[in-house]
């Protein structure tokens, strides 16, 4: 299998690689991450099963359209396939565990800031719209991403409404599902603009280099809010204070996000419990419950 993987980057690449050393590292919950290292190039690898495949080209893809926005250093797909039983993605490696400079995370902020202004991404069927030209997943959950005009309809549908399909399967107990439906449209009438978004931009998806470079990393792209990015910065913490100045230095926030991140979090505490199961139940019925006190 590593025989073929070197193979695929040399072929890629136009430069022969082979693997003097290979070291497993840390490559979250949902893959194995390995570090190829040859005689002048190193590599990160990412891991699953051959059925996974279509998840690492979703992820290449997405890592393309972000990188050709020239805006924030992210990882450089190299390739993707499948050899033997095992999927697998190669990306650039890059040296992370920088010092977390306050100087590092404002031009974060302002680096994430000017991707989200950015035009359509390089590739995308369709302008002015939500949606992704492929659906992709957020961790190892499905992502739907079928083209919209109206981000409410979107979010309703392919985001909340797709999660609470999958939790009734789970035998997730949500009583006022319906209710919180209903006041989306109230909630997010803000008239976003389609910006091309991270997707699953918490804590462990960004880092800075040890040159003092701010880099994100793994993931679930599409066209939405860009909102929703900043939103799961705040969800579990790990951003300091320094890139939220950065980033309302270059595009602030509209007046309501405070209200509008409880709604736009709540998708990935709903995928929580998809994936982790019960413990997130009350979380997210806390969550539904809050977000329809403070819609009235």
């Amino acid at each position: 299998m590593w025989k073929e993987i070197a193979d695929q980057i040399s072929q890629v690449t136009g430069e022969t690689f082979e693997i003097n050393q290979r070291q497993s590292v840390g490559g979250g919950c949902i893959n194995q991450g390995y570090a190829l290292v040859g005689k002048t190039n190193k590599y990160f690898v990412k891991l699953n099963s051959a059925s996974q495949v279509y998840m690492f080209e979703a992820e290449a893809l997405g890592l393309k359209q972000m990188v050709a926005t020239q805006t924030i250093r992210i990882p450089k797909p190299i390739c993707y396939g499948t050899a033997v039983d095992c999927s697998y993605i190669v990306l650039e490696w890059l040296d992370l565990g920088g010092g977390n400079s306050t100087e590092s995370w404002v031009k974060m902020g302002h680096q994430l800031a000017a991707m989200h202004q950015a035009a359509t991404p390089q590739g995308s069927t369709e302008m002015g719209k939500f949606g992704w030209n492929q659906n992709n997943t957020i961790g190892s959950t499905p992502q739907v991403n079928q083209w919209m005009s109206d981000w409410v309809e979107f979010f309703v549908e392919y985001r909340l409404g797709y999660q609470f399909q999958l939790a009734r399967r789970r035998s997730g107990h949500f009583p006022k599902q319906d209710q919180l439906l209903t006041v989306v449209p109230k909630l997010l009438d803000h008239q976003p603009q389609p910006s091309l978004v991270h997707g699953d931009l918490w804590g462990g998806n960004a880092a800075i280099t040890m040159a003092g470079e701010p880099v994100i990393f793994d993931p679930a792209t599409y066209v939405g809010d860009r909102e929703v990015d900043i939103a799961m910065t705040e969800l579990f913490g790990g951003f300091p204070a320094a890139f939220y100045r950065g980033y309302n230095e270059v595009w602030p926030l509209e007046q309501g996000y405070k209200q509008r991140k409880k709604l736009y979090n709540l998708y990935h505490i709903l995928n929580h419990f998809n994936l982790f199961g019960s413990g997130y139940e009350s979380q997210a019925n806390r969550m539904i419950d809050q977000i329809l006190k403070d819609s009235f």
